[in-house]
Formats: C-alpha cells, sequence, structure tokens
C-alpha cells in the first residue's frame, strides 16, 4: 500500500496526487476498504492522471474525460481484443467515486454527475450442471494426501460458494467440522456465515486426518515428499495462493472431460445457481455470497428464469391422451 501511495508523490508531489492519497486514505479508514480494492482504485487513478499528464483538479473537465473514454474503448489488450464494456465502466465509476469525495471535501473539480456510466451488459454467468459438479468431484479419485486436498478443495467451494479469497485464508481453527458451519470475513470486512455440506465435511476430515504437519494453514501446498514447510523457508507458510487453486479446478475440470472454461469462481456460480434451481430465495442466495446488494445476486435470475421456461414447456399442458 505504501508503495501505491508513493505513485502519487513524485517529484515533486502535485495537488492531484495530495488528494488521490487523501481519498484512498478515506476508502481505507471510513469506508473499511479492502486492500485489493484499494490498489485497484489507485491504479485506476494513477492510469488517468498519467495518461492526461493530470496535476491539478482544473485538468480534470468534460474534454479530458471525453477522450479518455474513447482511448479506453480503442485500447487494445495483450490478447489482442478491446477492453470489455464493464471493464471501461469501472474506470467511469472509479473516477466519478474520487470527484464526489473531493465534492464532499469542498474542493473545486469537474463534477461527478456529469460522468454518464453508461448501460453495462449484462454479465455472463458461466456455471456447471449437476451432472458435471459430479464428474468434477469424482475426478479427484484417490488416497494420496494431495489428492485428498484437492477433493476438499473443490468439495468446500461447491458446498459453500466461497470466493478464492476467502478460502486461501482459511485457518484450520477456523472451521467448525462438529457444527457444519463457520464465520468468514468477505468483500468490506463484512462477515456472514458458511455452512459446510456432509460430503465436504467428509472431505475435509480425511485430508486433515492425514496430515501431519503444524502449519495453521486449512489447505497448503504439498511436495512430492509431503509439506516441505522448513525453519530456514522465507515463508513461514506454505498457504496455497490463489493461482494455485485455479490451477487445480482447471486440472480436475480437465481430466473429467469438460470442455467449458472453468475456474474457481465457476463453482461460485454453480453454488448459487444450485441453491436457486432446487428453490431457494434470492435473498437467502444473497446472504449466503456474502452481497452487499440484492442487484449483484439478481444475474442469476437470468440463468433461473431460463430453466423454469425450459421446464415449462417440457411439462405443461402435457395431459394423457386415454
Amino acid at each position: 500500500m505504501k508503495q501505491l501511495m508513493k505513485r502519487f508523490f513524485e517529484n515533486p508531489a502535485t495537488e492531484i496526487g495530495m488528494l488521490a492519497k487523501r481519498f484512498l486514505e478515506h476508502m481505507e479508514i471510513e469506508m473499511n476498504r479492502s486492500p485489493r480494492t484499494l490498489e485497484s482504485y489507485g491504479h485506476t487513478l494513477n492510469a488517468f492522471f498519467a495518461w492526461g499528464n493530470i496535476r491539478h483538479t482544473e485538468d480534470i473537465n468534460a474534454e479530458k474525460v471525453r477522450e479518455y473514454r474513447i482511448y479506453l474503448n480503442r485500447k487494445m489488450t495483450r490478447f489482442g481484443t478491446t477492453l470489455k464494456k464493464n471493464s471501461q465502466a469501472y474506470h467511469a465509476v472509479v473516477l466519478r467515486t474520487f470527484l464526489k469525495y473531493l465534492a464532499k471535501q469542498d474542493v473545486k473539480a469537474f463534477a461527478a454527475e456529469k460522468i454518464e456510466i453508461g448501460r453495462i451488459p449484462d454479465r455472463q454467468v458461466d456455471f456447471l450442471e449437476y451432472d458435471e459438479i459430479e464428474r468434477l468431484l469424482s475426478a479427484t479419485e484417490g488416497s494420496a494426501l494431495k489428492t485428498l486436498r484437492d477433493r476438499a478443495i473443490l468439495e468446500l467451494l461447491f458446498s459453500s460458494g466461497l470466493r478464492v479469497s476467502e478460502l486461501i485464508g482459511l485457518d484450520r481453527n477456523h472451521v467448525n467440522l462438529d457444527k457444519e458451519e463457520f464465520s468468514v470475513r468477505g468483500k468490506g470486512s463484512k462477515l456472514r456465515i458458511v455452512f459446510i455440506s456432509p460430503t465436504a465435511k467428509k472431505a475435509l476430515e480425511t485430508y486433515l486426518a492425514k496430515r501431519t504437519d503444524i502449519d495453521p494453514a486449512l489447505f497448503v501446498s504439498h511436495g512430492k515428499k509431503g509439506l516441505t514447510n522448513r525453519k530456514n523457508s522465507t515463508r513461514d507458510t506454505l498457504r496455497l495462493t490463489p493461482r494455485s487453486i485455479q490451477r487445480i479446478v482447471k486440472h480436475y475440470a480437465k481430466k473429467a472431460g469438460i470442455v467449458k472454461d472453468v475456474h474457481p469462481h465457476t463453482l461460485r456460480h454453480s453454488f448459487a445457481t444450485d441453491l436457486l434451481v432446487n428453490g431457494a430465495d434470492i435473498r437467502s442466495v444473497q446472504s449466503m455470497l456474502g452481497h452487499s446488494s440484492i442487484t449483484t445476486t439478481q444475474v442469476y435470475t437470468h440463468i433461473t428464469n431460463e430453466r423454469l421456461k425450459e421446464i415449462h414447456k417440457n411439462f405443461h399442458g402435457k395431459r394423457k391422451k386415454k
């Protein structure tokens, strides 16, 4: 975080840099935003300031914003594609939030409400059908410690709808297997209760019973010769990283013959979709996912509505002929 702040204070400190620093500090203290959010906002603002050579608040005007929106719309990624509309909208949201903060601080600047976000296309939600979930879990058959760990990871992701950041942050003492539930601190440091299915509980018990290390992390890296958490290691834990979880999920999806592009978040989507399809109300799903707004959860209703339409088509009016 200190390195991020420092980027706004390069020789010499600019007015906009000082204000951006105060804005991020406001988000950190008053708004209780996570380090990842602060870093993302900082990078986004810094990109705009660098592109437009913004040094003072008066450098931000309607024409500058318009030109930046055009630049973002035409910018090519390293994959040879243009930025997605929701990514472009994110830049506008961050700038608007910053300008709203300046207005509240009585700093004369371009009015935030003059920046229009525009309609963002509905987010595509990819999920696995239940038979694909079963195939994915079955692909983890085996008794090796690493395989037991991977099975427990997949079971827990589908059982709880955890985000990857929440999963890797878990310690052994966080998870109450007797009660089949535990609390997790998600985005915005919001606390919520997470529930464990019987199969996830069994997978965790089997994995933890076979571990002989003392690492507090719930999921750790296991080498060919077992855990190698040496005292002289530069890390004091072998806790798995988000990238490690992504590789694990993709490995077993491929092994299960699933042709979809499966990510850890796909299991979170599958968790929510499975609940809604089986009759859960959307408010309950919102709570279990840890969404602060119901509109975030409503993205799943597009999926369930299509499935209900299919059920209606297949079963409505199919009277048996005598």
